[in-house]
């Protein structure tokens, strides 16, 4: 899992509006110091994970039915006090009301958390008769122990009533929450001025970059994370044996990484239209972000050119429909190997977009 930082500041955005940088700071989770007298501002930070939260619970409830592999969707973000380095850990632990190992960060309106009056800054002590384990004060700093509480919870039945056991203001209490289905993924946020977005099978990372710079837009790409997951593509890349890294763009590895790209590009527009998201907002984020980003990953040899991107989500776009929700052919083939075959998810579309023609081993040129 990725290390990443827990500080978020502010800065003026280009009409003088006060936005949340993607960027951040001081002190990274593995432990830059930082002195006692910066003080990280945890509601910013609280700010932008709740946005990327809420967009990640309204994707993963609303797809729910097209997962083979569901969680228990209660509406909730939970943080541990080991999230933060030591030299903030104390004004986290305070300003946050940690009373235990997790903590509730955010409760999302109109959810089943809400509903039972769960709150911010509860601290969760367990679920049924499952409990956490105390915090460790001196824990190393890292997300270990978020993930083993997320994990947890994930593997919990997704529609069962569940009873969590909460502590607010020192006094122990229960609630009964009554989940809702939805697509086993988490949705961490990557505070950096990078655009980081990936996706490892049960874990959707979007960096804080993209809902500073494409605030109207951000959850196309965090659709297509979660298109990957719901498609296990990591899973499938992995049984190919396929290099990573500098040797990612070399060989065979080149059809299967562009073929999952294509798979989640067209699995995204369903999965945005199924969550009343307009689906077009996939277009826009690649007209804005392709031409502007041409050196990022997301243009690298393993993924298609922006252009050859756009084609695609405009052909399915085209072929949603009015049935919701939309569940495209693709989505029988995830228990099947991969071919690398990507040229047939093109279909005619680069032959539509226009000047596009794609060229097998760099991508489209415009």
């Amino acid at each position: 899992m990725a290390k990443h930082s827990r500080i978020a500041i502010i800065k003026s955005g280009k009409n003088g509006g006060a936005l949340l940088l993607l960027a951040a700071a001081a002190m990274l989770v593995m432990g830059a110091p930082i002195s006692a007298q910066e003080t990280p501002d945890f509601e910013a930070i609280r700010s932008v994970d709740t946005d990327i939260a809420a967009i990640g619970y309204r994707l993963a409830t609303a797809n729910a039915s097209l997962c083979d592999q569901q969680e228990p969707g209660l509406g909730l973000l939970f943080h541990t006090p080991d999230q933060y380095a030591r030299d903030v850990r104390g004004a986290a632990i305070r300003h946050f009301r940690f009373a235990g190992l997790v903590g509730v960060e955010a409760v999302l309106p109109e959810s089943p958390a809400a509903a039972a009056g769960v709150r911010s800054d509860d601290t969760l002590l367990g679920i049924g008769t499952m409990r956490f384990k105390p915090a460790d004060p001196q824990a190393k700093a890292g997300t270990a122990a978020l993930i083993d509480a997320t994990r947890a919870v994930m593997a919990l039945p997704p529609a069962r009533p569940l009873t969590l056991r909460l502590r607010r203001g020192g006094v122990d209490h229960d609630r009964s929450v009554i989940p809702v289905p939805a697509c086993r993924s988490r949705f961490e946020v990557v505070l950096g001025n990078s655009f980081l977005a990936q996706a490892d099978g049960e874990l959707v990372q979007i960096g804080s970059r993209f809902l500073a710079d494409y605030p109207q837009w951000v959850a196309a790409p965090i659709a297509h994370e979660l298109a990957h997951n719901i498609l296990r593509h990591r899973e499938r890349l992995e049984v190919k044996g396929v290099s990573y890294g500098l040797f990612s763009g070399i060989g065979r590895n080149v059809g299967y990484f562009r073929q999952t790209e294509l798979e989640a590009d067209i699995l995204s527009v369903s999965l945005l239209a199924n969550a009343n998201y307009d689906p077009h907002i996939a277009l826009a984020f690649w007209r804005a972000y392709g031409p502007a980003h041409a050196s990022n990953i997301f243009n690298s040899r393993t993924h298609p050119g922006w252009k050859t991107r756009v084609a695609v989500i405009t052909r399915a776009i085209a072929q949603l429909g009015p049935e919701r929700p939309h569940r495209p052919a693709l989505l029988d083939a995830r228990e099947r190997p991969l071919d690398g075959d990507w040229q047939s998810l093109l279909g005619k579309a680069a032959d539509r977009s226009g000047s596009n023609i794609y060229d097998a081993s760099a991508g489209v040129r415009g």
